[in-house]
């Protein structure tokens, strides 16, 4: 006879301590199988080395020895497509109820859709919950149910919404002996899954007292190594987003609290307007005649552009898959506004290579710094790369770090103009938008 058992499905969500889904999993009155699913429609996309992998890989089995020492159960990985995994899933358990918790990205509503029509048909429920965000779809709106489409009223209206209940914690401890003991491990290693280890480490984040306290002094100076690397943690779930909220409020700390509140205002322009994914927010700018040299998109991506600041950044995040906030902005403006390159080439090289990649962000700020986005830099905003260095690397450290040879004979000049290109990008942008 089959067992009768509820599942939670962990997704974004990698930790044992304060998940939503999890603790209402553990509720119930029948036992849990964690599990993990590898999905195949995603992994088939990205390179056999890539960080983010291993980092999952590595996290679960982090998570399985704890489960393993302290009760003998752990998390079932499997690797497929979701619904084919779930399809077997039935086949093995009488399964009463699948617990996990929301994902906002167009691809996993409609992965999500599938799996709870296919499970309606069995009679199994599937119940998910608000887990990575604060708030999330139309909590936070203006009054007529439409949503913000600037940030500051958002993020007032954010903080107005916000109270101590926010923050209430799912203590998944006192119920952890229900998960399913001697659990198999379906897939446990990352070469049965064509992957290998990943030679780029993922670092651990620090969010101290002291980091949050200097936060808005420091946070603009790529050379200073004083960002939390909080994103792949967020993006993850390694760490709740609740705990990191909590440590913003109590240091009072308004610059580190929006950075936060930055993050779940992309999420749900993401939710609303799906089609942001590959469109321009505002439609007009999908009339601008990119012209996407590929010549000089290698040279962007490879850190040779002749401008030290963005091959530094470049060459940093195609070495240790981070780039600097601030020069983020520049790399992009430079892609959008000085080689006049469609910023969803930029956009699909960032979620390639960055650790932190995250669908909702990395398309809201690449739509802004190309000035098609909700909230966006005006698009005759245009970073200029030489007086950003005495701005923000006034002694040359970062450069120096990643860009050894700008001083050598052999280092690239400039791939254009600052000044040509600043007029061609006005004269290209005006066209389109008339």
């Amino acid at each position: 006879m089959k067992q009768t058992l509820n599942i939670f499905w962990f997704r974004r969500d990698l930790r044992l301590d304060d998940n939503h889904g999890l603790y209402e999993a553990l509720q119930g009155e029948h036992q849990v199988l964690a599990i993990f699913i590898f999905d195949s429609d995603i992994l088939e996309r990205l390179p056999k080395d890539d960080a983010r992998v291993t980092f999952i890989y590595e996290t679960l089995q982090a998570i399985n020895e704890k489960l393993q020492k302290d009760d003998g159960s752990g998390i079932s990985i499997y690797f497929g497509k979701p619904l084919e995994i779930y399809q077997q899933l039935v086949q093995t358990y009488h399964i009463e109820t699948v617990y996990t918790n929301h994902d906002y990205e167009p691809y996993a509503i409609k992965r999500d859709q599938e799996v709870k029509d296919f499970l309606k048909e069995q009679n199994i429920d599937f119940k998910t919950y608000k887990d990575q965000v604060i708030f999330e779809k139309n909590d936070i709106v203006k009054g007529d149910g439409t949503p913000y489409l600037v940030y500051t009223p958002y993020m007032k209206q954010w903080k107005n919404h916000f109270s101590n209940q926010s923050l209430k914690t799912y203590d998944t401890k006192p119920n952890l002996f229900k998960l399913v003991k001697h659990t198999p491990l379906a897939h446990s290693n990352l070469s049965e899954m064509g992957f290998k280890t990943s030679s780029q480490k993922i670092r651990n984040y620090s969010v101290t007292p002291e980091l949050i306290q200097n936060y808005e002094a420091t946070r603009n100076f790529p050379a200073q190594d004083s960002t939390s690397r909080l994103g792949p943690h967020l993006r993850f779930g390694t760490v709740s987003i609740r705990a990191m909220v909590k440590k913003a409020t109590a240091e009072k700390n308004e610059i580190f609290w929006q950075e936060l509140i930055w993050r779940e205002f992309f999420s749900q322009i993401l939710w609303h307007f799906p089609h942001s994914v590959t469109q321009s927010f505002k439609p007009q700018y999908d009339r601008i005649v990119w012209r996407n040299n590929e010549s000089e998109f290698k040279a962007w991506c490879e850190g040779k552009t002749g401008y030290p600041l963005v091959d530094a950044g470049m060459r940093q995040l195609n070495k240790t898959g981070f780039m600097h906030n601030r020069v983020r902005m520049l790399v992009g403006s430079f892609l959008c506004k000085h080689l006049l390159i469609d910023w969803r080439w930029g956009e699909a090289y960032f979620a390639e290579k960055l650790h932190d990649y995250e669908l909702a962000s990395n398309v809201g700020n690449w739509q802004w710094v190309a000035g098609c986005g909700v909230d966006a830099a005006p698009y005759f905003r245009i970073f200029n790369p030489t007086t950003q260095i005495e701005k923000f690397d006034k002694n040359l450290e970062y450069i120096k770090q990643w860009v050894p040879d700008f001083q050598e004979l052999t280092y690239p000049i400039p791939i254009v103009d600052h000044a040509f290109a600043r007029e061609r990008c006005l004269k290209v942008y005006k066209e389109a938008l008339q």
